[in-house]
């Protein structure tokens, strides 16, 4: 079993070369405010792991471990590694944490997920995202392969169930609407119009295809830190601070599957099934089968990947919330509203928080942690006991799936 002692998130609205900073600032401000947050010492931790996909691409800087080192004296001799999965980094650097934790290697294991995405003009961006396709084989047409590839999903499924915009803005109207909430939301001071939420080619432009400027989750500069610890470490962790072990958030179950890397391999294997990303669904089910959860009522709230309004579509029905190809209908009777039968993304999502690509992850469970433990504030969900993320890397090459609870749930 692996504990969540807490963490921290920056605030997604910072632009961090309009603040002086680079990504090692940014690396030793998590890292100094996550310690502060929970009250770890740096000597107390033993292995350190980092979450970024394109850090070569934004900042020219690789080996990204090395930024341990600058943190802390305590941390010159840390074992520390760097992980890529596009999107879903962060995740994949949790599972490593996490690993070393179960084998009984370390008891306390500090994760970062960083990426910056603001010091270069939006289109270098685009293309710098662009290294998660299949390069020289798809969407090299694109102005915006992201864009484009979840335009290619919402076409997808219009063609297999049927599809209406208007679900898909509802979908980002209420992540707009939970990002209001979150003091780390990119978007919180976002105003819009009614329009913006139509079809309106002045409002809400077409960015590629069926991708409208609406449709989109955030690239921004972000960070995100937990710090992960085994069992006697948690227990110590808690009767040194008086409180019980209990009462900290646990990762109950995790999910991993990884498809070939071409969107349009993905969607001729699943040809004839009822889930467009059979991969996604099994990671969904494995996290569950690993927590012991056998109904999505025993889920209380998700965190989920929004990257486009369509890949939440997709997640909502991959959840099993609803039948395949039936997403709208949780939409329409507002079960994924806070409030409703499962509350999907009440930080913002990626959509409304903001998506520093390898932060999301990171980001994700350190949410999750925050809502079962009820120290969400502003967006918390109301009797959270047990939250499940969905981390989706590229085209759902890479899907990372985490059950997080208090015991008591």
């Amino acid at each position: 079993m692996v504990f969540i002692l807490g963490g921290w998130q920056s605030d997604f609205s910072t632009v961090w070369s309009r603040q002086g900073m680079d990504l090692a600032d940014a690396f030793a401000e998590a890292v100094n405010q996550g310690m502060a947050a929970t009250a770890i010492d740096a000597a107390e931790v033993e292995t350190g792991h980092v979450g970024n996909f394109t850090a070569e691409l934004f900042a020219g800087q690789g080996l990204l471990g090395g930024f341990f080192g600058l943190v802390d004296p305590a941390f010159n001799g840390l074992p520390t590694a760097r992980h890529e999965a596009a999107c879903a980094s962060g995740s994949v650097a949790v599972l490593a944490a996490t690993a070393e934790i179960e084998a009984g290697r370390y008891d306390l294991a500090c994760v970062v997920g960083i990426e910056q995405m603001r010091n270069v003009p939006g289109q270098t961006a685009a293309e710098h995202l662009g290294a998660a396709a299949w390069v020289g084989h798809e969407y090299g047409e694109a102005r915006y392969v992201w864009p484009a590839a979840f335009s290619d999903l919402a076409e997808e499924y219009d063609r297999r169930y049927g599809l209406k915009y208007e679900h898909l803005m509802r979908i980002a109207e209420i992540n707009f609407g939970n990002a209001k909430r979150n003091p780390n939301a990119q978007t919180r001071g976002y105003a819009f119009s009614p329009e913006s939420f139509t079809a309106d080619d002045d409002a809400n432009p077409v960015v590629e295809g069926r991708t409208r400027k609406m449709d989109c989750g955030q690239v921004t500069d972000g960070s995100a830190v937990v710090f992960l610890a085994s069992e006697k470490r948690a227990a110590d962790y808690a009767a040194k601070r008086g409180i019980s072990l209990d009462s900290l958030p646990r990762i109950a179950g995790w999910g991993h599957r990884s498809a070939p890397i071409g969107y349009a391999r993905k969607v001729a294997d699943s040809a004839g099934q009822p889930y467009v990303f059979p991969q996604v669904r099994r990671a969904i089910e494995d996290a569950r089968a690993r927590a012991g959860v056998t109904d999505i009522a025993q889920i209380d709230a998700v965190e989920t990947h929004d990257c486009f309004t369509a890949t939440e579509y997709m997640a909502i029905d991959h959840l099993g919330l609803t039948a395949p190809g039936e997403s709208w209908k949780a939409i329409e009777d507002g079960s994924i509203d806070v409030g409703g039968r499962l509350p999907i993304n009440p930080s913002g999502g990626l959509i409304g928080c903001g998506h520093p690509v390898g932060a999301t992850g990171v980001r994700m469970l350190l949410d999750a942690a925050k809502q079962v433990s009820g120290s969400a504030g502003d967006y918390q969900v109301d009797g959270a006991n047990r939250v499940q993320t969905l981390n989706i890397g590229g085209s759902t090459t890479t899907t990372v799936s985490f059950i997080v609870e208090r015991a008591a749930a």
